[in-house]
């Protein structure tokens, strides 16, 4: 038995996730479809989990990935950055590089960073995305000059809080359907997780976001946004053993 995964089944859920980034982000395809390939993505990695044993996910390193906001300041994405954290079985923390910028920083095996990553530009771009449609419409156009700082962020909070919902039951969808195979792989991962985030010798805060006021309308427009997006999971126990 090998005490490391199969490289070639890493390769595989890497140039997938290159190739539906090129057809959703790079080509500017709609944040319908973008997402919808987030759904593609998780069953790949659930295959790819669920390919492994457990020796080999014991002994499978633990690796960071930066994803890179390139603002000084929090984006949307905080507010739903924990959820594709948990949705992807690994951890998060949010710090400044050299510019001084906020970054995300994901922790966890290899393959579950890799995707966390890719749903993190996903997100991001979603959110970017309607919001510059939300400016367009003639609901948006009613507020005064003033008001549409908080109307934009109100949107923003909104729709982030709708995707993190629609994270949270596609990953209890998810691990159902993973532990009728008799192995709770988010235990186990977590484990490999926490043991190797400990020798880091990081120390982490949990920060609590003041309290926001926020523009009902908008707030509740950005909900039908995220709520509108089809990231189903999609995922079914045949699944498992179609390769």
């Amino acid at each position: 038995m090998n005490d490391r995964p199969d490289p070639s089944g890493l390769d595989k859920l890497r140039t997938r996730i290159q190739g539906l980034r090129a057809k959703t982000i790079d080509n500017g395809c709609t944040e319908s479809e973008a997402l919808s390939a987030a759904t593609k993505v998780a069953e790949l990695l659930d295959r790819y989990d669920l390919s492994l044993t457990d020796v080999e996910i014991r002994e499978a390193p633990c690796e960071r990935r930066e994803y890179e906001t390139q603002r000084k300041k929090r984006i949307p994405l905080d507010d739903c950055i924990g959820s594709i954290a948990e949705f992807c079985d690994c951890r998060v923390w949010r710090e400044k590089n050299s510019a001084d910028e906020t970054r995300y920083v994901f922790f966890g095996l290899r393959s579950d960073i890799e995707v966390a990553h890719y749903l993190a530009e996903l997100v991001d771009a979603a959110v970017r995305s309607e919001l510059g449609r939300y400016k367009t419409t003639a609901e948006y156009q009613r507020f005064r000059h003033q008001e549409r700082h908080t109307a934009n962020a109100s949107f923003a909070l909104g729709m982030v809080a709708s995707i993190a919902d629609k994270l949270a039951s596609m990953k209890a969808v998810r691990d159902a359907v993973n532990n009728s195979a008799g192995r709770d792989l988010v235990v186990l991962k977590a484990a490999v997780v926490d043991t190797e985030l400990e020798k880091l010798g990081l120390t982490l805060r949990t920060v609590r976001r003041a309290s926001r006021m926020v523009t009902p309308t908008a707030y509740e427009a950005g909900g039908v946004a995220g709520a509108s997006l089809p990231i189903s999971p999609a995922i079914n126990p045949r699944s498992r053993s179609s390769s």
